[in-house]
């Protein structure tokens, strides 16, 4: 038995989620020796699951055209939208400290349940992992770490009962905008996670898509910004 067999069977695969890959193709907007950014479509993971059978991602996808591309950022598997993947350890790194620095800038938009009477606002609320689902997260005042997001109503559909809505994270905690939208009383429509199961069967996927990405080149030193719009 050599090592890989022994770390293989000290994983339980049956405690672990097969997630089916999308055959939707990434969208590659730019590219140069550096850098690429793509748009990831919806219901593929951002770096391999560890199921084996979720080796199908985006990085994968990407490294057989770009065999260096690596990750400094990641979308959840149902979130689709732009993703900067770094070519080298330099534009890592210099990517990465952008981030680190809270000077990349990300919108989202998304589509969530009822009317948010305020035309835009701030949600500040601490996020941390929730004990009880490994695979969730939960606000959490004691233990949460600082999670900010500021929102814009873009459209109200008085019929539906739904706000379109631009979503500018300040801060980049997993599952933030899920849970900062649930705790303004108005969840993503077809999230899997905290929406109620008619609002997750009201739509086809998760409506949120990384619309809009700023950061700064990491060797020319030039800004760069990117717009994908969503399909929803």
């Amino acid at each position: 038995m050599n090592n890989g067999d022994s770390i293989l069977m000290a994983i339980d695969v049956t405690q672990l989620t097969v997630l089916a890959a999308t055959s939707e193709a990434y969208q590659l907007l730019y590219h140069d020796d550096d850098l690429v950014v793509v748009n990831k479509p919806n219901r593929l993971l951002s770096v391999p699951g560890r199921h084996p059978d979720n080796h199908d991602c985006l990085v994968s996808r990407v490294q057989q055209s770009f065999a260096t591309a690596m990750i400094v950022h990641r979308l959840d598997y149902d979130t689709s939208g732009l993703v900067i993947l770094p070519l080298n350890k330099s534009a890592l790194s210099h990517i990465s400290k952008q981030f680190q620095a809270r000077t990349v800038h990300k919108h989202y938009t998304a589509v969530v349940s009822g009317i948010i009477t305020d035309n835009e606002g701030e949600i500040d609320l601490p996020i941390a992992k929730d004990e009880a689902n490994p695979r969730c997260y939960k606000i959490c005042q004691a233990t949460g770490k600082a999670s900010i997001t500021h929102y814009q109503v873009l459209s109200r559909d008085t019929q539906r009962q739904q706000t379109r809505v631009l979503l500018k994270p300040v801060t980049g905690r997993s599952h933030q905008l899920r849970l900062h939208m649930q705790a303004l009383g108005h969840v993503i429509l077809g999230d899997e996670f905290y929406a109620p199961a008619a609002l997750i069967a009201a739509a086809p996927r998760l409506l949120l898509h990384s619309n809009h990405i700023e950061f700064v080149h990491p060797v020319s030193q030039q800004p760069l910004s990117f717009d994908s719009e969503a399909d929803f």
